[in-house]
């Protein structure tokens, strides 16, 4: 009883706390007690204060190997403000100086510093091996133990070096290993490379009841991002992208439409990381736009929703940056936008990988494609991935398929066929190559096998595709078939699956969801023509432009093309800073043409009461931006476009599609030096003089007027961009 009244008193001393949650007080006293611990526990479970606690009570120094400098800085300050001194936690890490680094040594070889974090790299360091030796170590905690595993989200060389270097600083010195997501098959990684088979194994349930699950087609998707950051204004949230690319054009359309938002990647100088982090943490900025592969190391316990711009390419990394959110127990919503066209660009990245790890990483892939395309209950997918089952009714509608109207169908004779070719096949075969069998397609592997020759192939034809794969996901879910991780993913049999064969009865699964075959990945923002178009206003707008075009005897399309009147009918721009978002309006047209636009849709949103769209999506980026100032200034002085193409590595093509883009969004280029080279007056005039007089600036109708024998697309193109940029800019 004693040593329970001194946990409690150091924790309400050091933390603040009055009880301990779940098994955080049997994992302090197996570690007071030098038994190596592995701990696996879901995000916000208060898996920090289980080394943490220990450290302050223990004497010497507690090593802690982390891979992230963000969340070791994070962890730094926290106990820094629990303890009351600086000294008494220290990071030891790349961004730190010499001067810096003595400074750390100093205050640990004082005994000030209870909790010391490295980095696995800087701990590999002959010099920091020898300063480690030479200093009393309590214990070692590795944080984020699944990078020591192949299998694992986040897989570090380095990490399986841990043990190594370990043994050469005291052999006897206990371990704790600490991750949030382990599968069984990364579990028993971590335990075996460690050397800690025999530790003390706590395992707490992977569930996170507030977290409410919701997987979308991926269309529109930085409108439906902005959309419901602004409906969700004030909350704190992090937006996850597969590219620094991306992460950039994201931040940049969040906090043009009024949304305090920073982008955070591997590619911006350290103190540019450090200083966003600390924004976030002190709410000077509402949303973090990331990289998956970076890694957010926050600790911030009220992050009200998780957003996957890009789907991830792990159920691992999908658990730990979903589990960002709501860590406090409170409101935490995880909306994940899928495409077939995601998982794509994942499988490409995999193409130049090793075979083994090619087949572990395509493995690991399609669990995250049947977690996306599956209607079974989100929570039932997640916890069975970690080894866990769970009756769906306890999801209590916190996900979108629990949420929406299911599709059943009668499985008790599909089932019972495939659970029989399964068997008949001698288990030697994943879940893609039965599929195959069954729909009938001769693929070399299925003749060289001759199981075209079974009564089985071809038999499921009539059914499609997507009810084997409905059929076969909730074979695994309800646990009649067994995955082999280890070998490849071959689908074996259970005992459950063994029984069903011989004595089969009535079973009802549900169909997966159809995944908008449509659902892309919009380069530029929200795609055009997805809300339905006013009509009424559009004609106005139509008869508003002919009108002044009259006036100032110019061509209608010169103006506004018809792609640009169309997004005014659904988003309504009744200021000067919404009409500039409108796609081909940008600040010159508007300033020129934008005023009797504006006038005429504000009088008739006023007559109509109609409510405007607020979710007011840009449509350029920082990175496009970028590249649209760097060619108005080499056109400026005069380089040639094939030169800026190559500079800016695309192609001639591309090039004049910006060029184009910058032109019709109402600014002025001279591109007269380039095109006089090409094409000489009279043609220029004759060409010129054609687009004053045309209805539309059709690049193909031009060519029949003008003869393609004596143009060609390349020479219209070129002087519909200087006639667009000298009459209508």
């Amino acid at each position: 009883m004693q040593i329970k009244k001194s946990l409690i008193d150091n924790l309400q001393t050091f933390f603040g706390f009055d009880n301990f949650k779940g098994d955080q007080e049997a994992i302090i006293n197996s570690i007071l007690e030098s038994n190596d611990t592995f701990v696996i526990m879901p995000t916000g479970g208060g898996k920090s204060i289980c080394y943490q606690l220990p450290a302050l009570m223990s004497e010497g120094t507690a090593l802690v190997i982390s891979p992230l400098i963000a969340l070791m800085k994070n962890q730094v300050d926290q106990l820094r403000a629990f303890g009351g001194r600086d000294s008494i936690a220290h990071f030891m890490n790349s961004s730190l100086n010499k001067t810096e680094i003595a400074k750390v040594k100093q205050d640990v070889l004082l005994g000030e510093t209870k909790l010391l974090y490295v980095a696995p790299e800087s701990l590999t360091k002959q010099e920091n091996i020898d300063f480690l030796k030479s200093i009393r170590v309590s214990f070692v905690a590795v944080d984020e133990a699944h990078c020591i595993s192949e299998w694992g989200h986040d897989f570090r060389p380095e990490y399986r070096k841990i043990r190594q270097v370990i043994n050469n600083i005291r052999e006897d010195i206990s371990l704790i290993a600490l991750t949030a997501t382990a599968t069984p098959k990364v579990q028993y990684d971590i335990q075996k490379n460690l050397q800690m088979i025999n530790a003390n194994l706590f395992k707490s349930s992977f569930n996170r009841p507030n977290l409410f699950y919701d997987v979308r087609p991926k269309r529109d998707v930085i409108k439906e991002i902005v959309k419901y950051v602004k409906s969700n204004t004030g909350k704190s949230g992090i937006v996850y992208c597969l590219s620094r690319k991306k992460v950039e054009e994201v931040s940049n359309a969040l906090e043009i439409n009024g949304i305090k938002s920073l982008p955070y990647h591997a590619g911006l100088d350290p103190k540019v990381r450090a200083d966003t982090q600390d924004k976030f943490l002190m709410e000077d900025v509402d949303v973090i736009v990331a990289t998956i592969a970076f890694g957010m190391g926050i600790d911030k316990p009220d992050v009200r929703y998780v957003i996957h711009h890009d789907i991830p390419k792990s159920m691992e990394g999908y658990y730990q940056e979903t589990g960002r959110s709501g860590r406090d127990g409170g409101e935490g919503v995880c909306i994940a936008f899928y495409s077939e066209k995601d998982i794509d660009k994942l499988a490409k990245f995999m193409k130049d990988k090793p075979v083994s790890e090619r087949e572990i990483g395509t493995q690991i892939l399609k669990e995250v494609i049947d977690y996306s395309e599956s209607a079974v209950c989100r929570r039932k997918q997640i916890l069975h991935y970690f080894g866990e089952n769970f009756n769906e009714v306890g999801c209590n509608n916190m996900c979108d398929n629990c949420r929406s109207q299911k599709q059943h169908f009668n499985a008790e004779e599909p089932l019972k066929l495939v659970l029989q070719m399964i068997k008949d096949f001698g288990e030697k075969f994943d879940d893609h190559y039965l599929i195959n069998v069954l729909l009938g397609l001769e693929t070399a592997q299925i003749q060289s096998y001759k199981h075209h020759q079974t009564k089985y192939f071809g038999s499921g034809k009539e059914e499609g595709i997507i009810l084997w794969k409905s059929l076969i996901r909730q074979a695994l879910l309800d646990n009649f078939v067994i995955k082999d991780v280890d070998n490849f993913g071959l689908l074996r049999l259970s005992k459950s699956g063994n029984k069903f064969l011989e004595n089969p009865h009535s079973i009802r699964f549900i169909m997966n969801r159809e995944m908008d075959a449509t659902a892309d990945d919009d380069e530029d923002g929200a795609q055009q023509g997805t809300s339905a178009v006013d009509t009424q206003l559009l004609q106005m707008l139509k008869d508003l432009r002919k009108k002044l075009a009259k006036q100032k005897n110019l061509p209608p399309f010169v103006i506004f093309q018809d792609p640009s009147l169309e997004e005014m009918c659904t988003h309504y721009p009744i200021s000067m800073d919404e009409i500039k978002n409108i796609s081909g309006v940008g600040n010159g047209k508007a300033a020129k043409f934008g005023t009797p636009f504006i006038e005429l849709i504000k009088n008739y949103v006023e007559e109509n009461d109609i409510d405007r769209p607020i979710d007011f999506v840009v449509k350029t980026t920082a990175n496009k931006s970028a590249l649209k100032v760097s060619i108005i200034q080499n056109i400026d002085r005069q380089i040639s476009l094939e030169d800026i193409a190559a500079s800016k590595g695309i192609s001639y093509e591309d090039i004049l599609k910006e060029v184009e883009s910058i032109v019709g969004s109402g600014t002025k280029l001279n591109l007269s030096y380039f095109i006089d080279e090409m094409i000489d007056e009279d043609r220029q005039d004759e060409v010129f003089d054609y687009f004053k007089t045309a209805d539309v600036d059709s690049i193909d109708k031009a060519l029949d007027e003008l003869g393609s024998d004596d143009y060609n697309r390349e020479e219209i193109q070129l002087m519909r961009i200087k006639f667009m940029s000298e009459l209508g800019n």
